[in-house]
């Protein structure tokens, strides 16, 4: 059973009439599958691309190598990057990528350490990325950016009546 959060989130966007495609890497298809859970699902997700490994984020959604290599998979950039990149692959209202670092053994520092997580959105023209920083097991911290997710898109959900 999804979140709250992400019921919620679900809830809002079939309310909007606008659906939702993903990119994920650090949290591999568990976002597209806690929102294909919603009673909303058939008509706000549209699907998703996981790109784990760094060669596929190359290979599949054509993310430069250079930039792979200059600021790393788990990165601001290449999220973005993915999210810009999905809107080619897969049409829907809103495009969301997720990278970052759930356990150790990829590109973590003391300034990026396990538990930093990318999130980049594409909505409309608009394109907003945050960070976050989650404690935990790997599934605690992917389930609490999920839920992080699911906050900001709703964030980013025009309000009825509003522009």
């Amino acid at each position: 059973m999804p979140s709250t959060i992400v019921m919620q989130c679900g809830r809002a966007l079939a309310e909007s009439q606008l659906s939702v495609a993903f990119a994920e890497s650090a949290t591999a298809g568990r976002l597209a599958a806690e929102f294909s859970m919603c009673p909303e699902s058939g008509s706000i997700l549209k699907g998703g691309l996981v790109c784990y490994d760094a060669s596929l984020k190359e290979s599949i959604l054509h993310v430069p190598k250079d930039m792979l290599r200059h600021f790393t998979p788990e990165s601001a950039e290449v999220t973005r990057e993915l999210a810009e990149r999905l809107q080619l692959y897969i049409p829907a209202d809103i495009h969301v990528a997720v990278t970052g670092l759930t356990c150790p053994g990829g590109s973590e520092t003391p300034a990026k350490p396990v538990g930093t997580m990318f999130v980049h959105l594409c909505m409309r023209g608009k394109s907003v990325g945050i960070r976050e920083t989650f404690s935990g097991e790997p599934e605690q911290i992917v389930l609490r950016c999920i839920d992080r997710i699911a906050e900001f898109v709703l964030s980013e959900i025009p309000v009825a009546g509003q522009p």
